[in-house]
């Protein structure tokens, strides 16, 4: 991976909240950015305690979150229509399009997104 700067998939930042040592060092000195999608999926968790969440919004402060626009609307309309994702999927996709970042996931799923640069991690 090139760059300093990745867009990551919600599956990746749990896999970091639960300490697998490989995805830190994956993460660490790197600018991530992240969908809303991925704010609203870790913090909609039932039952989270309130230490866990206040360990996710530290998490959540250094990461860069993309809100959703038009174009991301109108590209997430494309994804859904011609790969059949479901929609917290493919508003992940268009953004990553959009911002012309690959997309780090632990999520098979967007390996048939040919448009989209995927880096899948492997458990």
């Amino acid at each position: 991976m090139s760059g300093n700067k990745i867009f990551v998939d919600t599956n990746i930042l749990l896999y970091f909240l639960k300490g697998d040592q490989e995805v830190i060092e994956m993460l660490t000195g790197r600018e991530i950015v992240i969908s809303f999608i991925t704010e609203l999926e870790l913090l909609a968790f039932p039952k989270v305690s309130l230490n866990s969440e206040k360990i996710i919004m530290g998490m959540l402060s250094n990461c860069t979150i993309i809100d959703i626009d038009k174009e991301i609307k109108a590209l997430c309309i494309e994804l859904r229509k011609n790969f059949k994702l479901k929609l917290p999927d493919a508003l992940i996709a268009a953004t990553s399009l959009k911002l012309n970042l690959p997309l780090i996931t632990a999520d098979k799923e967007f390996g048939k997104v040919d448009l989209l640069e995927v880096i899948l991690y492997k458990i």
